[in-house]
């Protein structure tokens, strides 16, 4: 039987962070499946298309990794695409107090699906997709935050 692991998110845009969280979540599961959030209640720099596009092209020889949209309960979904657990990535104590509400709150809901919570390595700790669109809208170069080969300006 394989073992999914979904790792949900609005990867806008996806940065050296996340891929450093799926290459771990790789080393605990047979798939990972990177699961796009579609918050239309939120204006992002990429669409939703756009984002699973930029992650599939870096994926693209990994037969390992999966990317799927979503817009329904992360839970659900991770029940629909037969995940055992979701990953959730940690950069600071913030952050883990955050996920922390959301795991309790998924164990109770969603008992059958476990959360893990990586630690983004500390070289990635800083980048957060928030600040590669800020320098993206005052023009600033963001390759050293995007995963290696990716260039942004083509998804945009």
């Amino acid at each position: 039987m394989k073992r999914i692991a979904l790792f949900p998110g609005s990867f806008d845009p996806f940065t050296r962070g996340h891929e450093s969280l799926v290459e771990g979540a790789l080393r605990l599961f047979d798939e990972v499946v990177i699961a796009v959030g579609d918050n239309i209640s939120k204006r992002g720099l990429l669409s939703v298309e756009q984002r699973k596009a930029l992650i599939a092209d870096l994926y693209a020889s990994d037969p390992r990794v999966k990317v799927a949209s979503y817009s329904c309960l992360t839970g659900d979904f991770a029940r629909q695409v037969g995940a055992v657990a979701m990953i959730r990535g940690i950069r600071n104590t913030t952050d883990f107090n955050f996920e922390r509400s959301i795991e309790a709150t998924n164990r109770r809901i969603f008992p059958e699906i476990t959360t893990i919570m990586l630690v983004t390595p500390d070289e990635y700790a800083h980048i957060s997709s928030s600040i590669v669109r800020e320098l993206l809208s005052f023009g600033h170069n963001v390759s050293e935050f995007m995963p290696e080969g990716i260039d942004i300006k083509k998804y945009l």
